[in-house]
C-alpha cells in the first residue's frame, strides 16, 4: 500500500485479543536460551564398565520363586557353595536374569530333607527354652565348637540345623543331664505329647531333712501315692543307687516334679541329673557338648 505522498505504508496489525483480568499469561512458544549443558560423561573420563551384579533379580529370590527353598535357606545354600548360576558358583547378593539356569547341589537337597535331633548334656545355669532372667538357653550351646568329637553319626553340621530347633522336654536351670533338641515334630510329640509313655531316668543326690533314715512308708509314697497341684502322680520306679543317691524312672514330666516329690517326704535335692530318655542314654557325652541322634537310634 502507498500513501498519498508516495511513501510505503506498513501493513496494519490485527487487533490483539483482550485477556481476562487476573488470567495467567500464555507461555511463550519461542525457545528460551538455556545454560550450556554438560555431557553425561566428561570427555576426560571413560564410561564406567557394565556391572552385571547390579541388574536382574537376586539369586536367592529366584530360588524362592521357583519353589526350591526359603530366602534364608537359599542364602545358606549360596554361602555353603551349593548353588551354581550358569555353571559358575554363586555368591551372596548376586543378581541374574529371571530365566538364568540355576543348579542346586544334591547335598543341599539332602540337607533340606533332613530333620535333625540333637542330644545335649545340659550344664547347670542354662534354661531349656527361651532365655530368661539373664540365663542363656541350652540351644545356644549347639555350635560346631561344642560338638562331641566321638559323634559317629556322620551327619554334617549346617546352620540350617539351628533353625526351628526346640527342646523336647525340659530340665530345670539347676539340673543337668540329657536334653533333647529337635526339628522333628514327631519326636517332640513322642517325648512331650499328652499321651507320651517314654521313660525318663534320673540320678538324684539327696540330703535327709529329718533325723534318721527315710521311713519305709515315705519311701513307698515316692513310688506311688503323692499328689501335686491336686493331681495324683503316676506310679514311678524309685530305688537307692547308694546311701545318698536315688534313681527315679518316670513316665511323666510335671514342673520340678522330682524336687517337689522329695520335699513331700522330707528329702532335699542337692543335685539332679537325667541319664536316659527311652532307650537313648546320656552315656559318656561330656557336659556342655552335644551329638546328633543316630539314624538307627530310637527313643
Amino acid at each position: 500500500m502507498v500513501s498519498n505522498r508516495g511513501m510505503p505504508v506498513p501493513p496494519s496489525r490485527p487487533p490483539s485479543r483482550l485477556r481476562a483480568p487476573n488470567s495467567p499469561p500464555r507461555p511463550d512458544p519461542r525457545p528460551r536460551p538455556s545454560a550450556r549443558s554438560l555431557p553425561a560423561t566428561a570427555p576426560s573420563q571413560a564410561a564406567a564398565p557394565h556391572d552385571a551384579s547390579s541388574e536382574g533379580v537376586r539369586i536367592s529370590k529366584l530360588i524362592t520363586e521357583r519353589g526350591l527353598a526359603s530366602r534364608r535357606e537359599a542364602d545358606e545354600w549360596i554361602a555353603a557353595g551349593y548353588v551354581r548360576v550358569a555353571g559358575v558358583p554363586a555368591v551372596l547378593g548376586q543378581r541374574a536374569r529371571p530365566e538364568v539356569a540355576i543348579e542346586i547341589d544334591a547335598r543341599a537337597r539332602r540337607m533340606q530333607a533332613e530333620r535333625v535331633t540333637v542330644l545335649l548334656h545340659k550344664p547347670i545355669g542354662y534354661v531349656s527354652g527361651q532365655a530368661e532372667d539373664g540365663h542363656a538357653p541350652a540351644a545356644s550351646l549347639f555350635v560346631p565348637a561344642n560338638r562331641w568329637r566321638e559323634d559317629g553319626t556322620g551327619v554334617e553340621f549346617h546352620r540350617g540345623h539351628q533353625r526351628g530347633l526346640a527342646p523336647a522336654g525340659r530340665l530345670d536351670i539347676d539340673s543337668t543331664g540329657l536334653l533333647v533338641l529337635t526339628q522333628d515334630g514327631r519326636i517332640a510329640k513322642l517325648l512331650i505329647g499328652e499321651e507320651h509313655r517314654v521313660e525318663k531316668e534320673y540320678l538324684v543326690r539327696v540330703r535327709h531333712v529329718r533325723p534318721g533314715p527315710l521311713p519305709a512308708p515315705e519311701f513307698e509314697r515316692l513310688r506311688h501315692g503323692l499328689v501335686l497341684d491336686g493331681v495324683p502322680l503316676k506310679p514311678a520306679r524309685v530305688s537307692w543307687a547308694n546311701e545318698d543317691q536315688l534313681r527315679f524312672v518316670l513316665r511323666e514330666g510335671r514342673k520340678r516334679q522330682i524336687r517337689r516329690m522329695c520335699e513331700l517326704v522330707g528329702l532335699e535335692v542337692l543335685a539332679l541329673k537325667r541319664v536316659r530318655i527311652g532307650s537313648v542314654a546320656l552315656g559318656p557325652l561330656p557336659v556342655g557338648q552335644w551329638r546328633y541322634l543316630g539314624p538307627m537310634e530310637r527313643f
